[in-house]
């Protein structure tokens, strides 16, 4: 049996339980949720990383989508409330291989019905506007991640790709992260800046995840996460998903990165635009300077450092389909798991270890955080703190 065909074998037991996928906001930037020109029970490889037949073949078990919308959009919880509906209207349509899923038992459910377990996060903490009440409201429409920001900081948290403001979490962010703790949901530290990681960790009561983040000491960039976070995990019992995305986890295509950024700007674009007519303006620019070229090694590299600091314990997969211009050669599209378990397996990884890697850690980090919410529930009521009452 080669390495590949284990893998494709390992991943019928265990699936793929992925932290991030943004196929709600590539189908609200393509056709404005037209789910018929965007019919995901059929082959979209023109347009996008993920449809149905790819994540089967990809051996994937359960997917957290993003429900992320811009923050310089001017009503983020509107726009967040339609990607939620989104969500739920693609597991209307394609309810034979999407399960609707709230809970860790709901993803073994999912898993032995053959079916891929459908989570949401909610990716960045303008989609809260500030209201804990609104909190509530996405968790009890099922979002059970938020993660603190996204590329820029709110009034409450420090996001790692933007100039400092509050020093990490402010007293209202502490808040936030207690309420979600006592919810249920998920504390997600991608896109936060280390110093809000560090004050996260001291606030929360529960596990939380990085759902799309790799390893900073084997690719500098601020939205990796640094080795004393990693250390910090085992005693907090969370999962550190690593990412895809090749300008976060090839050093090469860092510098690489910020010049098509700027160049797309320069033409009147969002840098993490990904319409046609941006996309024309990246493979212009790539053609004039051929980008460096991350690969399913790369990524495998930083799953080795992450284990080494952090523990098997406390790793999972979030590769950011979707939500990304560019993937690492071999991991094209959702479809491309399998070849990352096949590298792990030629490194020695073993079946225990992927296992943990690929399913057990996500369903864990799960149930430890509703272990929480039900002690702190019985304890605590629904915070009706402001921003203005604990950040003056």
């Amino acid at each position: 049996m080669t390495s590949l065909e284990e893998a494709r074998e390992l991943l019928r037991e265990f699936p793929v339980a992925d932290g991030h996928n943004d196929l709600p906001w590539a189908l609200r930037e393509q056709v404005r949720y037209d789910l018929d020109a965007r019919d995901i029970a059929t082959a979209q490889n023109a347009h996008l990383h993920t449809d149905i037949p790819r994540l089967r073949e990809g051996g994937v078990g359960a997917q957290y989508w993003s429900v992320y919308v811009r923050a310089d959009l001017p009503e983020p919880v509107s726009a967040t409330l339609e990607q939620i509906d989104c969500v739920r209207q693609l597991l209307a349509r394609h309810p034979a291989d999407l399960a609707p899923a709230l809970t860790a038992a709901d993803m073994e459910a999912a898993r032995g019905q053959g079916r891929i377990a459908s989570l949401m996060g909610a990716e960045g903490g303008h989609s809260i506007a500030n209201s804990l009440a609104t909190l509530r409201a996405l968790y009890a429409l099922g979002v059970r991640y938020l993660t603190l920001t996204h590329n820029h900081n709110v009034a409450w948290a420090d996001s790692a790709t933007d100039v400092p403001a509050v020093g990490g979490l402010s007293a209202f962010g502490r808040e936030v992260v207690r309420e979600m703790n006592r919810l249920g949901m998920l504390v997600d530290l991608s896109h936060v800046a280390a110093t809000t990681m560090r004050d996260a960790l001291d606030a929360t009561e529960a596990p939380v995840i990085f759902s799309h983040s790799s390893s900073r000491a084997v690719c500098d960039h601020p939205r990796n996460i640094p080795d004393d976070v990693l250390e910090r995990l085992p005693a907090n019992g969370g999962v550190a998903m690593v990412t895809f995305v090749p300008k976060f986890v090839l050093q090469e295509a860092v510098d690489w990165t910020a010049a098509a950024d700027e160049n797309m700007r320069a033409h009147g674009f969002h840098h993490l635009d990904t319409t046609a007519e941006a996309m024309k303006v990246h493979r212009a620019f790539e053609e004039s300077h051929p980008r460096p070229v991350a690969t399913v090694a790369t990524v495998a590299d930083h799953l080795d450092h992450m284990r080494e600091v952090a523990g098997i314990d406390h790793l999972g997969i979030g590769g950011d389909y979707d939500g990304t211009a560019f993937t690492p050669d071999g991991l094209n599209d959702v479809s491309g798991y399998p070849n990352l378990i096949a590298e792990l397996l030629d490194r020695g990884w073993s079946r225990a270890d992927l296992a943990k890697l690929t399913w057990q850690n996500a369903v864990r980090v799960l149930s430890a955080a509703e272990d929480v919410s039900r002690d702190l529930r019985t304890r605590r009521a629904p915070s009706n703190a402001t921003i203005e009452s604990l950040d003056g």
